[in-house]
């Protein structure tokens, strides 16, 4: 067995991260993000269009009330979508040849390893949401169906309130799910030959061992999220690239390098 095989092999090895850890690794983020900005802004603006491509076909088939719904669960595929960040950043990091096609190589690279098995886990945690948005929206509207002046009208009564309220609980208790699972996988699986599950399960005993720094974490995500929502997914530029680059830099504070 080669050295490499073997530093694989090994569990990976957790640190906690605090808060400090935390703003450094944004503080790290804004200069990845700074200087290759066209790094950013194309893997970013990717992501932004793929959003605009569901909003506008969701507005073509007569389902605009599902544009909420989707905006805000199509977040939970970001960390995927994110590997881009985490090339750019590690070929900085360790001193790689900043072209594209030496980072295009490396996301390739990682392609090939169990990214693609946590790219389907997330991408089915998606299709959960939404089945699950589609029927409370149905329920509570009696599988009746739906139109721009009863989704108003629901919204308007107590009932409606309450269908708010059940929805976004569900999708805030999917997303923690996702995030906890996610937060340091997708970057450990880009930078390591270790499987999904070992992955996910660094991921959750990180959470469960920095509590407050990661949930500080998450709410600065969802802040994120609900900011681009706001600006039709433009803040996405700035947010995206930011939040992708200190991923990485948290993933390398939270993990210790194999011996």
């Amino acid at each position: 067995m080669t050295t490499s095989t073997t530093a694989a092999a090994v569990k990976p090895v957790l640190r906690p991260v605090s808060f400090t850890d935390l703003v450094d690794a944004i503080a790290a983020g804004i200069r990845d993000f700074r200087a290759a900005p066209m790094f950013g802004l194309l893997f970013s603006g990717l992501y932004v269009a793929a959003g605009w491509l569901l909003v506008a076909l969701l507005w073509k088939f007569g389902m605009p009330h599902f544009a909420y719904p989707l905006a805000m669960g199509f977040a939970l595929i970001a960390p995927f979508a994110a590997t881009g960040f985490y090339a750019v950043s590690e070929h900085r990091e360790r001193g790689k040849p900043m072209t594209w096609g030496a980072v295009l190589a490396s996301i390739k690279a990682a392609s090939r390893r169990d990214v693609r098995w946590m790219a389907l886990i997330t991408g089915f945690a998606l299709v959960i949401w939404m089945d699950i948005a589609a029927f409370l929206m149905f329920a509570f509207t009696s599988f009746q169906s739906i139109s721009a002046d009863t989704l108003r009208e629901l919204l308007s009564t107590p009932i409606g309130w309450v269908f708010a309220l059940l929805g976004n609980a569900a999708g805030a208790l999917i997303a923690f799910a996702v995030f906890s699972i996610s937060v340091i996988s997708f970057p450990m699986l880009y930078d390591r030959d270790v499987d999904f599950v070992t992955a996910m399960t660094a991921s959750v005993n990180l959470v469960t061992q920095s509590p407050k720094t990661m949930m500080i974490w998450c709410a600065i995500i969802a802040g994120s999220i609900i900011t681009s929502i706001v600006t039709g997914f433009f803040g996405l530029f700035v947010t995206m690239p930011i939040i992708g680059h200190a991923t990485w830099h948290l993933y390398r504070r939270a993990v210790a390098a194999p011996v």
